[in-house]
C-alpha cells in the first residue's frame, strides 16, 4: 500500500491488529505486532528488518527483537486468525500446499538441497507446508510448518555426524522435540491442530505431492474428512465393479481367502481405455481471459496401491472418484485426481473443487512479492514462524479489505 492508502485504513488496521494480538500479555508486544504488520503492508521492495524499520521510522533492533527473540506464541496468533477468517471467508475447502524459500547459505533452519517449487528443480532452500482456508473469491493461510530434512535430525539413522547436527540445531534454536517428519504428516498435524482450535474442515484439497501418498489419503479417511487430491498417472486402481472371490479349495493346505483377482490398472490406462467418448466438456469458472473450459472423465474406482491394500486387508477396498483432465489437442490426459466426495456429486462441482488450488497460487504472488513472505533474513526457528505468521495477518487484512472495505469498521 502507498503511505496514503495505509493512512486511510490505519484505524482499521489498528483494530484488526489489536484483535489478532489480544493474547499477548505485554502491551509493547502488541504495539510491535501492529508495527511489523504495518511494515509488511507499506510500499517497498524489501520487507526485511532494516528497510521496514526505516520506512516505519522505528528502531530496527526493537523490530528484530520482537520477531526473532520475543517469546510470543505464533500458534496463538494463528488460532485468532483462523477463527476470524473462517467466519469471513466461509471456506469451501482447506487446501494443503507448500512453498519454498531459496537460500544462499547453510545456516537457516531446515535449509538443504531439496526440490524447490519456486525454481522447479533441486536447489538450496527451505520448504514449508501450509494449510489455507479457500473459496474462489479468497484464501488465507492459517497454519504453517517448516519442513526439517533428515540432515537436520540428529536422531536420524542416516545422520553421519549427530554432534555437528545437534550444534547446528542449537544455533538455530530448533526445539529438541522437532524431528524429521514427512510433509504429508506435517499436513495432517496442521489439520489436527486446526480442528483442536474448533474449526471443521469441509474438504481437503492437495496436489499430487501429498495426494500420491496413500498414508495421507488414509489419514484423511480416518479423520472422516472428504478430499480431492492430485495423483500420478501410474496410480494403481481397480474398477469399481471389481469384487473379491475365493479360489476353489484344492483339499490341502490353508483354505483360500477372499481377494481381488482382477488385474490392477494405472489411472492413465483406465482413462485411455474409456477413450474420448467418455469425456465431458466442463466450464468451471471465469478466468482473466474468459471462461475456463476443458474435457474431463470421471470414473468410479477402487484405489489399489500397496499401502491401501494393507490397510483394508480382509475387507473391501473403498470406492471413490477418479477425475482426469484430457484437454482438446492433447494425446492423453494431463492431470488426475482421486476424491471421496459423494457418488452423486455433479461433475462441474467436482471439477471446480479439484481446480480450486488456483486461488492459492494467485495469493502466493501477493504473499511473496507484496508482503515479503520470503524476505526473512533471520536464522532462528521461532523467528521464521513469527515472520510467516505476521505475513499471514497482513495478508488477511488485505483479504478482508477486498471482501468488504467496511468489514473491519463494524467488526
Amino acid at each position: 500500500m502507498t503511505p496514503q492508502e495505509l493512512e486511510a485504513v490505519r484505524a482499521r488496521l489498528e483494530t484488526f491488529a489489536a484483535e489478532m494480538f489480544s493474547g499477548f500479555a505485554r502491551a509493547d508486544q502488541r504495539r510491535w505486532g501492529e508495527r511489523y504488520v504495518r511494515g509488511l503492508l507499506t510500499d517497498g521492495a524489501r520487507k526485511s528488518m532494516e528497510p521496514m524499520a526505516a520506512r516505519l521510522g522505528v528502531d530496527r533492533q526493537g523490530l528484530q527483537q520482537f520477531c526473532t527473540d520475543a517469546p510470543w506464541s505464533h500458534q496463538l496468533v494463528l488460532a485468532e486468525l483462523a477463527w476470524r477468517m473462517e467466519a469471513a471467508i466461509n471456506p469451501v475447502a482447506w487446501v494443503v500446499d507448500d512453498v519454498s524459500f531459496v537460500k544462499d547459505g547453510q545456516e537457516s533452519p531446515g535449509v538443504a538441497a531439496q526440490y524447490c517449487g519456486a525454481l522447479g528443480k533441486t536447489a538450496n532452500c527451505q520448504v514449508a507446508p501450509s494449510v489455507h482456508l479457500v473459496t474462489d473469491a479468497a484464501s488465507c493461510p492459517v497454519n504453517w510448518r517448516l519442513f526439517v530434512p533428515e540432515q537436520w535430525d540428529a536422531a536420524s539413522p542416516r545422520t553421519e555426524d549427530p554432534a555437528a547436527v545437534a550444534a547446528r540445531r542449537q544455533r538455530c534454536r530448533i526445539p529438541a522435540d522437532i524431528a524429521h517428519v514427512p510433509k504429508w504428516q506435517l499436513a495432517l498435524d496442521m489439520i489436527d491442530e486446526l480442528e483442536s482450535w474448533g474449526l471443521d474442515p469441509p474438504l481437503v484439497v492437495a496436489d499430487e505431492g501429498y495426494g500420491q501418498d496413500g498414508a495421507f489419503r488414509l489419514g484423511l479417511t480416518e479423520r472422516d474428512i472428504p478430499y480431492v487430491v492430485g495423483v500420478r498417472s501410474d496410480t494403481a486402481l481397480l474398477e469399481a465393479e471389481a469384487c473379491r472371490s475365493v479360489a476353489p479349495y484344492a483339499g490341502t493346505g490353508r483354505r483360500p481367502v477372499p481377494r481381488y483377482r482382477q488385474r490392477r490398472i494405472s489411472a492413465r490406462q483406465l482413462v485411455l481405455e474409456g477413450g474420448r467418448r467418455a469425456l465431458h466438456a466442463v466450464r468451471w469458472r471465469m478466468g482473466s481471459k474468459g471462461p475456463l473450459r476443458s474435457r474431463f472423465a470421471a470414473l468410479r474406482v477402487r484405489p489399489a496401491g500397496v499401502r491401501i491394500r494393507r490397510a483394508y486387508a480382509g475387507g473391501e477396498l473403498p470406492v471413490c472418484w477418479l477425475l482426469a483432465e484430457w484437454p482438446p489437442g492433447e494425446p492423453e490426459p494431463v492431470k488426475y485426481w482421486l476424491s471421496t466426495l459423494p457418488g452423486d456429486i455433479p461433475l462441474r462441482r467436482l471439477v471446480r473443487l479439484a481446480k480450486i488450488r488456483w486461488r492459492i497460487e494467485h495469493d502466493y504472488r501477493e504473499l511473496k512479492t507484496g508482503l515479503g513472505l520470503d524476505h526473512f533474513e533471520g536464522r532462528t526457528w521461532s523467528g521464521w514462524h513469527h515472520h510467516v505468521t505476521l505475513v499471514s495477518v497482513a495478508h488477511a487484512f488485505c483479504t478482508l479489505q477486498r471482501l468488504d472495505p467496511k468489514v473491519l469498521a463494524v467488526a
